[in-house]
């Protein structure tokens, strides 16, 4: 199968077919499975043979999405969670001992920011962060006990990009495990892998599932860090339903066709608001106009969906921007059919202080919309009317 296209993958992978010769992978709703004997159980539980025994340590749905995203993202094994955050939260503790030191990008998820400053100092973890544009001050910031390079690219909401060749270098350079958020991009786009990636992390509630139908996430990459990962994720307990399993494995097969019209309609949208007067900025990764589009244009093969524009008029006028809006959606989430507008300053990034928010490119002024599948002079026609009523 790995001589196919990613498209094709997506739709052709799927696990082997029961008695029943059905045509989709059916739903293993159950807690456990099985033993022939004593002997096989006792094998199974010794690892000496490879089988599913309870799904919070594994479950053939989960086995299907993690064998899909493996030959998309070009990775070796993966680890399935029930969240995004489950996914990198687990991935963190997995790795990490008391002592070590995290190196991250400044521009990440507010959670994983929390994450970062609240708890994982409890354990004697530390970090330090870095701008991404600026990689030239990168290395002086690596201490003798990091141990992580951690990136999000395209960042949330900013959509900056990361150098991820030059980062993986560095990351081999000083032997050092380079992990990438790639939930904005999706490995239709991007594949970090390919410039140095260690591991690859996905929020899976986003673009792969596509529909704001459910939640998972999932960590790829080697099979000696996710055998780690795999070990502690089975402790721990953070496990993916095998129903959401079997609900983004089956979204994955529309992957293609739908990132594709969403990077189309976020492109047209972007070209069209750099020219209305009420808005003073617009990013997207593929426009001439964004800082690193050349950077983007090398690592990605389209913008992504999600368009950042920031307006005239800052905190207030934010707010009275998302009441303006009649059809798209004001919700917690990005990546959906339906298109999603949301103010960072007031909302997701509302607990950090205004310096905070300015260091990663959230103003009170930014608008963060992540276009969907509708068409799109529908799209324009709620952006623009709301905007002219500011």
């Amino acid at each position: 199968m790995s001589k196919h296209h990613p498209e094709t993958l997506a739709i052709r992978t799927q696990l082997e077919r029961s008695v029943h010769q059905e045509h989709a992978a059916p739903v293993y709703l159950t807690s456990s499975f099985v033993f022939d004997s004593a002997e096989e159980m006792r094998a199974s539980f010794a690892e000496e043979k490879k089988r599913n025994i309870y799904s919070r340590y594994t479950n053939p749905n989960c086995a299907e999405l993690v064998e899909k995203i493996c030959l998309l993202e070009g990775a070796e094994q993966g680890v399935t969670f029930a969240t995004g955050m489950s996914a990198i939260f687990s991935t963190f503790a997995a790795l990490l001992d008391s002592g070590d030191h995290v190196l991250s990008a400044r521009a990440i998820f507010g959670n994983t920011h929390t994450l970062f400053t609240k708890h994982l100092p409890k354990w004697g973890i530390t970090h330090t962060y870095f701008d991404i544009t600026e990689l030239d001050e990168i290395s002086s910031k690596i201490k003798r006990n990091t141990k992580i390079i951690y990136v999000e690219s395209p960042t949330n909401p900013a959509t900056e990009i990361a150098d991820l060749e030059r980062l993986g270098a560095l990351a081999q350079k000083h032997n050092l495990i380079f992990i990438v958020d790639n939930c904005f991009a999706t490995p239709y786009l991007q594949q970090p892998i390919r410039y140095g990636a260690d591991l690859v992390i996905h929020s899976a509630t986003k673009l792969l599932d596509g529909q704001g139908r459910t939640m998972g996430g999932i960590t790829v990459g080697g099979a000696q860090l996710i055998d780690t990962i795999y070990r502690f994720a089975r402790v721990t307990g953070p496990a993916l339903s095998p129903f959401n399993a079997w609900t983004i494995s089956k979204s994955l097969e529309t992957l293609a066709v739908r990132v594709e019209r969403h990077c189309k309609n976020a492109h047209e949208l972007a070209i069209s608001l750099e020219s209305h007067p009420k808005v003073k900025q617009v990013r997207y990764p593929f426009l001439p106009s964004h800082p690193q589009y050349e950077l983007a244009q090398k690592q990605m093969k389209a913008g992504g969906n999600i368009v950042t524009i920031e307006i005239h008029g800052g905190l207030e006028k934010g707010r009275d921007f998302l009441d303006a809006i009649t059809m798209c959606s004001l919700t917690a989430n990005l990546g959906d059919t339906r298109t999603i507008v949301s103010h960072p300053a007031s909302t997701t990034h509302g607990k950090l202080s205004k310096d905070e928010r300015e260091a990663v490119g959230i103003t009170d002024g930014l608008i963060r919309i992540s276009v969907g599948l509708e068409h799109i002079e529908d799209i324009k026609s709620d952006i623009f009317q709301a905007l002219n009523q500011l």
